[in-house]
């Protein structure tokens, strides 16, 4: 080969190479402007596809963790004890706490529970909506489906309970008195709700009914400045409900923060009175009868005065005349009780002792309701 050949050669050489030709085609082969719609194509299809898949995690926000207080309102015991914490919906919602109590013949669950939301404007969305107070949220297991209305959004993981000491009174059938026992557990399912620290019994005008004053310590739930037993608040002259095993307690709460009675436990001495009383009964009262309750003397009737009941009568002249009545007598008697002295007065049987009240006295075989005279 001779020095022009190869000069030649580096000369096609050098065309063959050549980025774009004289046509507009890409390396000889492919034109310039369908490459450019190729390229364009893909960039578009890259871009599709980031959309669909999310695109990078810092697109979204990440999932944010808060709690709620839901009332679950009133079911039946079989629904309740199926209720448990640990359990959870397929949507990020958990009940990390549980609290029940009775209401209306069946019981009440409050709930607290653990979401997983999405942070929007300063608060977290779930299930498409903020966590707006009153809102009805379900908790759905292959067990059981219920709904609650939020009362409160937060931080902690439990519900603000406490172990608060009361008092109720109320009045109940001799068997479920018999029943009733300090130590006794009031329990919702296999949650104790509250113990029975206190039990003072008094009897009635009925003989197959007792009066009882209870102190109790169960669990509350603390709203703002208000403790509640599930939806009530502990206050006096609230009313709850306290089911044992063998007997209920529908009491009337009589003080708070005590398990005791209000008051000093203490005797009395007072004067009674029985007015136009049956002779044959006046002479039943003796001295030494006994008021006993739960194996303690209420009441003790240590003097009786009987004297016959005076007549007054008019005669045509005018003039008034008392006689003694010839069957019925007025009664006198002096007694023992026991009493409890409080800041708002002397209490018998958890009511006010005060001159001129009737008390009643269940002296067994009899059931006597005399006037206070005095109180010593």
């Amino acid at each position: 080969m001779g020095v022009n050949d190869a000069d030649d050669d580096k000369e096609e050489d050098a065309e063959s190479v050549e980025l774009i030709d004289d046509e507009g085609n890409l390396f000889g082969v492919v034109n310039v402007i369908d490459a450019l719609v190729v390229l364009l194509t893909l960039a578009v299809v890259v871009a599709g596809l980031s959309l669909v898949f999310g695109g990078s995690s810092s697109d979204s926000p990440s999932p944010e963790t808060t709690y709620a207080t839901l009332d679950l309102g009133t079911h039946s015991q079989n629904i309740i004890s199926e209720i448990n914490e640990g359990d959870s919906n397929s949507n990020g919602l958990t009940i990390t706490d549980l609290y029940t109590v009775p209401d209306g013949g069946q019981s009440r669950a409050i709930a607290r529970v653990e979401i997983e939301g999405t942070p929007t404007e300063g608060a977290i969305s779930y299930d498409g909506a903020p966590l707006r107070l009153g809102r009805s949220l379900s908790v759905a297991t292959n067990r059981y489906q219920i709904s609650g209305s939020i009362r409160g959004v937060g931080n902690a993981s439990t519900l603000n309970t406490a172990q608060t000491d009361l008092v109720v009174e109320d009045t109940i059938d001799v068997e479920d008195a018999e029943q009733l026992t300090v130590g006794d557990e009031i329990r919702i399912d296999r949650r104790t709700i509250g113990t029975v620290e206190s039990v003072n019994q008094y009897g009635t005008g009925s003989p197959n009914r007792v009066q009882v004053v209870v102190g109790l310590s169960v669990a509350t739930l603390r709203d703002g400045d208000t403790l509640r037993y599930g939806l009530t608040p502990v206050e006096r002259g609230s009313r709850i409900l306290l089911p044992a095993d063998e007997y209920d307690i529908n009491g009337q709460i009589i003080a708070v923060g005590t398990s005791e009675p209000p008051g000093t436990a203490t005797d009395r001495t007072v004067t009674l009175r029985l007015s136009e009383v049956r002779d044959t009964i006046a002479d039943s009262y003796q001295p030494g009868m006994t008021e006993m309750t739960g194996g303690e003397t209420v009441a003790e009737v240590t003097a009786v005065d009987v004297r016959p009941s005076t007549v007054v009568t008019t005669a045509e002249s005018g003039a008034v005349k008392a006689n003694d009545h010839p069957i019925n007598r007025d009664v006198t008697m002096t007694a023992e009780l026991s009493v409890r002295e409080t800041p708002s007065g002397i209490q018998f049987k958890g009511d006010p002792l005060r001159q001129g009240n009737r008390i009643t006295l269940d002296v067994g075989s009899t059931t006597i309701r005399p006037t206070v005279e005095s109180i010593r």
